[in-house]
């Protein structure tokens, strides 16, 4: 695919209100994603993209207990236990000069923004579930995070 057309479809991108625009030509094709308030800004755009399904948390039936996450029963205090919906680095923050999104004692909306998680050069805000008080923080930036690890307690 000619330059000049992907400057035209960034050109394109950015005077819309189009999150995300793919065209394909042929056997070549052109994804561009804008970057969210919460990430730096994307490097080139990506020419291929395969798209692989995200995983999805599955529903919790009721709490499990606190050695099922791996953590002390002293460590961690009941609540309800949000957990990482995929793989990636996790971060407090949108960058290391800003405070983090949230802190233990802080009440919190269902829908609110508690951090990022980074998986394949994408930031992913990760939402509050429920509305509570964050009781416990059982992740730190820039730490590495498996899927359906525990992040968060929240009552």
């Amino acid at each position: 695919m000619d330059l000049r057309k992907i400057k035209a479809l960034i050109d394109l991108l950015e005077k819309s209100d189009l999150a995300e625009l793919e065209i394909k030509e042929g056997e070549e094709s052109v994804r561009l994603a804008r970057h969210s308030k919460y990430a730096a800004p994307a490097p080139a755009p990506v020419m291929h993209v395969e798209h692989a399904p995200r995983p999805v948390a599955p529903a919790l039936a009721a709490a499990p207990s606190a050695e099922a996450i791996g953590k002390s029963s002293k460590d961690v205090p009941d609540g309800h236990i949000m957990r990482s919906p995929m793989v990636g680095t996790f971060y407090a923050s949108a960058n290391p000069d800003s405070p983090s999104f949230v802190k233990v004692g802080q009440t919190v909306k269902a829908g609110e923004t508690m951090g990022i998680i980074e998986a394949m050069k994408m930031f992913n805000p990760i939402e509050a579930d429920v509305s509570g008080t964050v009781r416990a923080i059982l992740v730190t930036g820039g730490q590495p995070i498996e899927f359906d690890e525990p992040m968060f307690v929240i009552a």
